[in-house]
């Protein structure tokens, strides 16, 4: 029965890693939870209640980086509401367009609604690309947070 929890353990983490990329699953949530299975499995005996609060303040330090990336991009370059609606509902509308519109459509939304906002050409894509890039380096702070976390857990495991 063992095996069995560790696959669903194992599952979640993938899970996880996959949904740092597709916004309409909760990443580094389900790192989380995969990784407080494991600790469970075990009884909670190699892998501790420190170990387990330090990946709980990296989720949540994660779920934050979520949010805040894509508005200080957006704020860094003087971005209108409209154009950070634009990238939120262009991050919702990429889920339904495969891997390439999870990566374009933020880009999309905020120029959309800088260039509504402005009617300005050069500062929508200007702001399309501010805003895109504060998503790509919070994507990247998520999988570094989520592998710090997997980290923590193996070496817990192991020691």
């Amino acid at each position: 029965m063992d095996t069995l929890w560790w696959l669903v353990s194992i599952a979640l983490i993938l899970l996880g890693l996959a949904g740092i990329v597709l916004p309409a699953l909760p990443g580094t949530l389900f790192v989380l939870a995969g990784i407080v299975l494991g600790a469970w499995i075990d009884d909670f005996t190699r892998v501790g209640w420190f170990a387990i609060a330090a990946v709980t303040v990296l989720a949540i330090l994660a779920w934050l980086m979520d949010y805040i990336s894509a508005v200080l991009g957006a704020k860094r370059v003087g971005a209108s509401k409209q154009a950070i609606w634009g990238a939120a509902i262009g991050t919702v509308a990429g889920i339904f367009m495969g891997i390439i519109g999870v990566f374009i459509m933020p880009l999309v939304g905020a120029a959309a609604g800088e260039y509504i906002a402005r009617r300005e050409h050069g500062r929508a894509v200007h702001v399309g690309v501010a805003t895109w890039l504060g998503l790509m380096a919070g994507m990247l702070a998520k999988f570094v947070l989520a592998f710090v976390m997997i980290g923590i857990f193996v070496v817990a495991l192991m020691f």
